[in-house]
């Protein structure tokens, strides 16, 4: 399918969608923040992400529902990196000294260009010149969406002229049920560490077994799905990252089944607690409040710019970077 306009932002410029199908999965995908917008597996009559139809979410408090984040994702401390000697100072967060996502010139504010698509694929491009946001070098990244039966697959690439912060990922909150919400569903992530975080939700640096605590998921848990529960936390999958492999899998109360798959050596569990769509319409027909759906980020540690023994971040001109992350979706029987 031809791309088709989704709207406007309020500059003027226009933001494209395009559908990508498979006889078991649909998937819409927009230029703004190259969101992934909705996904529909033909078997489910209802919407497996949170989502809208309007472009005038994703300006506002939707904007990382379905993005592609970063330069670097989560939240930098102090809004300052020291790369090679040399400080870097970037936009302040609202509600504290942290930079969050990137700030307003994140890539999730972006229009992405569309470089070539067919019916099961799209490739997405941005440039992201030096200095943006406070990041330096020049920056060329290419986003890759491809559908194959009931998976979604995700390949990023980037290149920089200078020594860059990079750190990157979907921001996709996952809704498996007909009604938004997740209490009662199942949770399995195949970590057995996880970063300490501080007041803030910054790491402490101190990286700790989830042995048998709230924050182990090997087995899989059943989520409360409100404020009983708290998650806002990078579940280590490893210190580097690996070839792709399944590393989390969530199960909803009606049939639907997600597997995640990833290269990354991090997950950001996400519990959605703040999410506050009330002025914009969805995909589900009712505002989305807290506790919709949780968000599984996949990713380097958070915390590396500040936390030296973390999984290096920094994207140089001789190392490209590279991720895969998929999401397979199947459905069961229940009772």
């Amino acid at each position: 399918m031809r791309p088709e306009t989704f709207g406007q932002v309020a500059d003027g410029r226009h933001v494209q969608k395009i559908t990508l199908r498979s006889e078991q999965l649909t998937v819409t995908i927009l230029t703004l923040g190259a969101v992934i917008n909705d996904v529909r597996l033909t078997s489910v009559p209802w919407p497996l992400t949170l989502g809208s139809p309007d472009v005038a979410g994703y300006e506002g408090k939707l904007s990382s529902f379905g993005s592609f984040m970063g330069p670097v994702i989560n939240r930098i401390k102090g809004c300052t990196a020291k790369i090679d000697g040399k400080t870097y100072r970037f936009e302040k967060h609202h509600s504290g000294n942290l930079t969050q996502h990137s700030g307003s010139t994140g890539m999730h504010r972006q229009i992405w260009s569309i470089a070539e698509y067919e019916s099961d694929y799209v490739m997405l491009t941005l440039h992201l010149p030096d200095g943006l946001g406070g990041f330096p070098g020049n920056r060329e990244i290419t986003l890759r969406y491809d559908i194959e039966q009931a998976s979604l697959r995700m390949t990023a690439t980037a290149s920089s002229d200078a020594p860059t912060p990079f750190n990157p990922a979907n921001h996709s909150y996952w809704s498996l049920d007909s009604k938004p919400g997740y209490s009662g569903q199942t949770l399995q992530i195949a970590a057995d560490h996880y970063s300490e975080p501080d007041a803030e939700l910054m790491p402490t640096g101190r990286i700790l077994p989830v042995d048998n605590g709230p924050n182990d998921f090997r087995a899989g848990c059943t989520l409360a799905g409100d404020a009983r529960d708290f998650y806002d936390l990078n579940l280590c999958l490893g210190s580097t990252k690996a070839p792709l492999r399944p590393i989390a899998t969530l199960t909803g109360l009606e049939g639907v089944c997600m597997e995640m798959a990833t290269t990354e050596c991090g997950l950001q569990l996400y519990d959605g607690g703040t999410i506050d769509g009330r002025d914009y319409s969805t995909h589900h027909g009712a505002p989305y409040g807290p506790y919709a759906a949780p968000a599984l980020e996949a990713q380097s540690w958070p915390g590396s710019l500040d936390q030296r023994h973390f999984p290096d971040i920094i994207l140089r001109p001789e190392t490209p970077y590279h991720q895969i992350t998929s999401w397979t979706f199947s459905t069961k029987q229940i009772g």
